[in-house]
């Protein structure tokens, strides 16, 4: 394994806290979104992952377009990171990936999405650990 780069944050104060990139670059006030008991306005960790995912997701898609011949610019997921209660003290994620490739039909979308989760680092990294699904539209 090479390492290529390594992002550095700290965070203090849990879901009410407060979170920076030693680069300066993240400098955010945390809060527990509104449906959860906190208020709007707030980055939050969920947000944060979603963000996170859809951009690196996108760059697995352009990888797997590129490699395919097919043109994925302009290419949108929209992700979607769901706080799920187990039980009174157990909580999961969830997440859906909306893909749209705009003036591809949602067979070859599908492929071509299926194909970026395989190789997407987030992907990865969550696959066998929270339920994923992919969706074309």
């Amino acid at each position: 394994m090479e390492k290529l780069y390594t992002a550095v944050v700290t965070a203090t104060g849990g879901r009410d806290g407060h979170i920076k990139s030693s680069d300066g670059i993240i400098d955010l006030e945390m809060k527990k979104p509104k449906a959860l008991g906190g208020e709007d306005g707030y980055a939050n960790p969920e947000l944060l992952f979603a963000g996170a995912w859809g951009s690196c997701y996108l760059g697995a898609l352009g990888s797997v377009g590129k490699r395919d011949g097919v043109d994925v610019t302009g290419a949108t997921t929209e992700v979607h990171i769901s706080f799920n209660r187990e039980s009174e003290t157990s909580y999961f994620l969830s997440a859906e990936l909306h893909v749209h490739i705009p003036g591809l039909d949602l067979a070859k979308t599908q492929k071509l999405a299926d194909a970026a989760h395989k190789g997407c680092p987030y992907s990865k990294a969550t696959r066998g650990n929270i339920d994923v699904k992919i969706i074309a539209v």
